[in-house]
Parts: structure tokens; C-alpha cells; sequence
């Protein structure tokens, strides 16, 4: 299941890069929110699944769907409509094992190991090696990385807020609530944004997938790894995410990456084996 989840996961930045030509990121990521629900809906109505009871676990299915899902999405696809390369997003992003290894340590759950600071610091190291040549090519600007890192933020924190606070529900109904506040949040945003839709076939294929592989595939998968493994293990499978990304975005998009960023991709890898090892939880 984890091999499936990165594998699915990995298309998520690739098809942002297919869509983003051809319509704003909250128009899209809405009508995806919506398509999703429905679909959900309907899985459950077939299942017979039954729907989370209390209202407090309703409220923090929505706030962790909020971050995981508007937060995360809408930063990812905005960062990638600014002209940001979907391997480099994937990268920033893929940075969440270390952030969470790090808020877990500072929680008091662990402290910081030496051998982790060192990680922390490589994986550092390996994202600026990566970015700085992209922001000097123009790739990379204030703009969109800013947008990327508040993805990185946002799922990080909405992974941790779901293994702390969301009980284990039905990953079909537990998707639908979170995507229809992640719905709720984006909808009034997508009415502000100035670029029309264009109903493009690369679109049509990447809502296609979005909700049927990514939505209804990858988030499922997501959370029953939450659900059953430590918020630090699970948060590690990203890291696997990027070179994934940077391989779909080269045989896609002929999206190159030279020797200073797979020398970066090399030490994010190290970094988070360093931080892996101390075995944070």
C-alpha cells in the first residue's frame, strides 16, 4: 500500500503542470472538491458506510481537511500556475518529514539527537542547491516559493492535526467531509479569480484523474496510513515523492534538473534517513 500511495501521490504535482496552462488553480481545485464529494457520496451511499457521529469529530475532520486539502492543494497548484517547475514544488513539499520530525522533537516527544540536527541541516542544504539555480533562471521566484512553502506547511500540519485529534472513521466518509470543507473554504476564492476556465482536454484529463485516482485513490490511502502508523513514519513516504515527480515531470514536460539539484535531491535524501533513525514519534 505505501509503494501504491507514492506512486499515485507522485502525479499530483505532474498534473497541475498539465492543467495550469488552461485555467486558474481554485476554479480547478473547486470543481474537484465538488466532483470528489459526489463521488464519495455516492461510494458511501452504495457501501452503506455510516457517516462519523459527534459534532467534534465533524469539526476536526473539517479543519484537518481545510489544511490537507485547500491549504496543501491550493498552495501546490498556485505555486506551479506561477510558473514554479513541478519537480522543484514536489521537493519544497517533499521537505514534510523533517518539519514533522522537527515540531514532534520541539513537542517534547523526543528531543532533537545530534545525528538529526545534522539531517535537518542537509535537507536544508539540499533544497537551497536545488531552488537557488531555479531562482536565478527566473524559475523560481519570492512569489512562488512562498506559495510552495505554505503547502509544506499546511499538509504538514494537517497531518499532524489529523493523527492528533480525528478518530479513526471510514477513509470514504472521513474524505467527503474533508473535502467538502476544503470546498467550502476555496469556492468564494475561485469566484475572485480573474482567468476564465478553459474546458481544455489536458484539463478535462487532469479533473479526470484528480478525482478519481487522487482523490478517491491517493487520499484514501493517505489517511488509512495516518490512521495506522506514527504521524513522523507516515510523513516519510513523501520524501519518495520528489524523485518520482522529477522523473514524470522530465518524460512530460522535458523538465531538466542538473547536477546542483540532483546533488540537493541526494542530501534531502540523507537528511531524512539521519532523521528517520532517531525514530521520532
Amino acid at each position: 500500500m505505501p509503494w501504491v500511495f507514492v506512486a499515485i501521490w507522485s502525479t499530483g504535482f505532474v498534473v497541475a503542470r498539465l492543467a495550469m496552462p488552461h485555467v486558474p488553480p481554485l476554479s480547478f481545485l473547486t470543481w474537484r472538491y465538488a466532483l470528489s464529494v459526489l463521488a464519495f457520496a455516492l461510494w458511501v451511499r452504495l457501501a452503506r458506510v455510516a457517516w462519523p457521529r459527534g459534532a467534534a469529530q465533524w469539526a476536526h475532520l473539517g479543519a484537518s481537511g481545510v489544511l490537507m486539502h485547500a491549504g496543501y492543494l491550493g498552495g501546490v497548484w498556485a505555486a506551479v500556475r506561477a510558473g514554479a517547475p513541478a519537480g522543484t514544488v514536489a521537493l519544497i513539499v517533499g521537505l514534510q518529514p523533517l518539519l514533522t520530525a522537527l515540531w514532534e522533537s520541539q513537542r517534547g516527544r523526543q528531543a532533537v539527537a545530534p545525528m538529526q540536527w545534522l539531517g535537518l541541516l542537509l535537507g536544508l542544504a539540499g533544497l537551497v542547491l536545488v531552488v537557488w539555480p531555479k531562482m536565478g533562471a527566473g524559475e523560481v521566484t519570492g512569489h512562488n516559493l512562498g506559495l510552495a512553502l505554505l503547502a509544506l506547511v499546511c499538509i504538514t500540519a494537517g497531518t499532524l492535526y489529523q493523527k492528533l485529534f480525528v478518530q479513526p472513521v471510514d477513509v470514504r466518509t472521513g474524505n467527503a467531509v474533508q473535502l467538502a470543507a476544503a470546498l467550502l473554504l476555496s469556492w468564494p476564492f475561485a469566484l475572485l479569480e480573474a482567468a476564465p476556465m478553459v474546458w481544455h482536454v489536458d484539463v478535462l484529463l487532469a479533473l479526470a484523474w484528480s478525482v478519481l485516482g487522487l482523490s478517491l485513490g491517493g487520499s484514501s490511502l493517505l489517511m488509512l496510513l495516518i490512521q495506522r502508523g506514527a504521524a513522523t513514519h507516515v510523513t516519510s513516504l513523501l520524501y519518495l515523492v520528489p524523485p518520482c515527480t522529477a522523473l514524470l515531470a522530465w518524460l512530460m514536460f522535458d523538465e531538466r534538473l542538473g547536477l546542483l539539484a540532483l546533488a540537493g535531491m541526494g542530501l534531502c535524501a540523507v537528511g531524512v534517513v539521519l532523521v528517520r533513525r532517531g525514530d521520532v514519534r
